[in-house]
């Protein structure tokens, strides 16, 4: 049995649910009973800022909250340009998983095209329309859901520990809430398999 372990950086802008994501991956570590830190949420979490976190798991003690340089194993972005920050932290065999769909925050963000096209040079990357596939599905905040399901193969988790973290962190909201999130998590994941 090999070691699990996968250091992750969470990015995105605020408003898109990147603590929630956050939130399900400490669930579904916890029922696997492996070690994890997360750091803090660096820039400002209110909608439009830059929102980022590190999770770190291993199924041995984690002594540092934060992915250094050149150590992450995958990099989930709900939005392209900021995966572009996190570029220098991904190992040479890291996944990048990403958003194609932009969240316009800032006068001067620059060409949709050109973005994609750099995160496209990186060995391992799978860019999918997120927002599409959840607006498809009926649920147009889904988005972070989307990306969190086409990445999970790329994290040392069970994918079914991922669906009961959804139902850990959603069940307040209802049932209807957790299918729907549940059905975009699916819809993430089978989009990266195509």
């Amino acid at each position: 049995m090999g070691m699990k372990k996968s250091n992750i950086i969470l990015s995105g802008v605020g408003g898109q649910g990147i603590l929630t994501i956050a939130g399900i991956i400490g669930m579904a570590t916890l029922k696997e009973k492996l070690y994890f830190k997360q750091s803090e949420v660096h820039g400002m979490s209110q909608r439009g800022g830059a929102v980022q976190s590190n999770f770190r798991i291993a199924d041995t003690p984690v002594a540092s909250d934060l992915v250094p340089l050149g150590q992450a194993d995958l990099i989930l972005s709900v939005e392209p340009l900021e995966t572009l920050r996190y570029l220098p932290f991904l190992n040479k065999n890291g996944w990048l998983v990403c958003n194609s769909s932009p969240f316009i925050n800032v006068p001067d963000y620059p060409e949709l095209e050109k973005i994609l096209n750099t995160i496209a040079e990186w060995p391992n990357h799978l860019i999918i329309d997120a927002d599409k596939i959840a607006k498809d599905l009926g649920n147009r905040r889904g988005s972070n859901m989307v990306i969190l399901g086409a990445a999970s193969q790329y994290i040392c988790l069970d994918f079914e520990s991922l669906e009961s973290g959804i139902s850990a962190i959603f069940e307040r909201k209802g049932d209807a809430v957790v299918q729907q999130n549940l059905l975009a998590l699916r819809a993430g994941r089978d989009a990266a398999l195509k």
